[in-house]
């Protein structure tokens, strides 16, 4: 059975690929001919490889899967105005399926949207989109099917977990126009606090963030005369400011965070954080650090699922991807030791030793060393710009509420 990432046509089921907190698993819609089928990767073993869960039927429009740690996969089917649950596993040939119940919002055409998956893997969350607030849903893990978690008020997009629990769920949520991260406390029914507020009249936005670290990745437009938003990072329950360093801004690209390293606790600054750089040229890798002065740039494999990988502890990146002669495989790289330019990375240009292994030649591709193929990539900065001399150079300290301490950031 051949499954290719391929970007879905107008009503079709959503593909995006989803990896559990662990790193063990992962689950995706894959596609043959015009039919969509739930798809499980398991990715922790000596090589990947993919288990279809087909049903009955091909999928509809609307439909979301999301992969639980012990190895199911939840999906989500929008079914006559109501939002069903089931959990899939294989069962020999065929694909069992274990029924969890449904969503029934007010008004028929509420949009509803899975989390990404939550740390320790045993339950899934999703949201709810109402007009002057946002439902969060315990879909998966709860006792007798899905679950009311919280109500917050504003429109709520994004979801980073910010802890190992799965208790501080930060949401980007959008009051009076303007878009602000804020924390929801799952276990004190919901409470609400403020994460992000760079400046009174900016939208600031959380990407990504690590539990070890405390790294976060920010979208904000502070720093930009224009109202464009920029990539900057500060650490959680920091003292110093945000920072927006110009080697995360590219002319002409779109640059989204995807991965940040694990493990590093005392140094976030080390921390890889690979990127997803779309450009007029197409689609490729970035890494960066922000002890570094540059963003290193790559080729991604033929066939990546974009925007999709994940960092080990120790500095590896690994990036799925499939095509009609491997349909499940992950090329594992070690990105300080490969680096093109961009112009090169766009288009798929290797030369030297790292040129096959990049474009991914077998189910479990490794790039252990490889050369510095040509100058530098020419976006970095003149230098690392201080903590004290960031843009917005005005402190401003955010507190969580009592017993929340994780949900402290100093930003400026």
């Amino acid at each position: 059975m051949t499954a290719c990432a391929i970007e879905p046509a107008v009503g079709s089921p959503r593909t995006e690929c989803a990896i559990t907190a662990d790193g063990a698993y992962a689950a995706r819609l894959a596609r043959i001919g015009d039919s969509w089928f739930p798809e499980r990767w398991t990715l922790d073993g000596p090589e990947p490889y993919a288990v279809p869960l087909p049903g009955n039927q091909p999928e509809e429009p609307g439909t979301q899967v999301l992969p639980m740690g012990d190895g199911r996969v939840l999906i989500h089917r929008p079914i006559d105005g109501r939002h069903t649950f089931a959990l899939l596993y294989p069962t020999g040939p065929g694909t069992g399926e274990l029924p969890l119940g449904a969503v029934e919002c007010a008004d028929p055409g509420t949009p509803l949207r899975l989390l990404p998956p939550a740390p320790g893997g045993d339950r899934a969350y999703a949201l709810t989109l109402g007009r002057r607030s946002t439902t969060v849903w315990l879909v998966a893990g709860g006792a007798f099917g899905p679950e009311y978690v919280a109500e917050v008020p504003g429109r709520c997009s994004g979801g980073v977990w910010l802890d190992r629990t799965g208790r501080l769920l930060a949401l980007d949520r959008e009051v009076g126009g303007r878009t602000k991260a804020v924390v929801v406390d799952l276990e004190r029914d919901g409470e609400v606090s403020p994460l992000l507020q760079i400046s009174a009249d900016s939208n600031d936005r959380l990407l990504l963030a690590d539990a070890d670290s405390g790294l976060l990745l920010i979208g904000s437009d502070a720093p930009s005369a224009g109202g464009q938003e920029r990539l900057g990072w500060g650490v959680l329950g920091s003292t110093l400011p945000v920072r927006f360093p110009e080697s995360l801004r590219i002319d002409g690209c779109a640059l989204t965070p995807f991965a940040i390293q694990p493990g590093q606790v005392l140094t976030p600054e080390s921390c890889g954080v690979a990127l997803r750089v779309q450009g007029p040229a197409g689609s490729w890798v970035g890494v960066w650090r922000p002890s570094a002065r540059q963003l290193r740039h790559f080729p991604a494999p033929q066939g990546w699922l974009p925007g999709v990988g994940l960092w080990s502890r120790d500095g590896e990146l690994q990036l799925p991807y499939a095509t009609g002669e491997v349909p499940c495989g992950v090329v594992r790289v070690r990105a300080a030791e490969v680096e093109v330019r961009a112009e090169d990375a766009a288009s798929g240009a290797l030369t030297g030793a790292g040129a096959g292994a990049v474009t991914g030649a077998g189910a479990g591709t490794r790039i252990e060393t490889g050369p510095v193929v040509g100058p530098a990539a020419p976006v970095a900065a003149a230098r690392p710009v201080p903590l004290q001399q960031a843009p917005l150079g005005r402190v401003v300290t955010k507190t969580g509420k009592p017993g929340n301490e994780l949900a402290k950031l100093v930003t400026n």
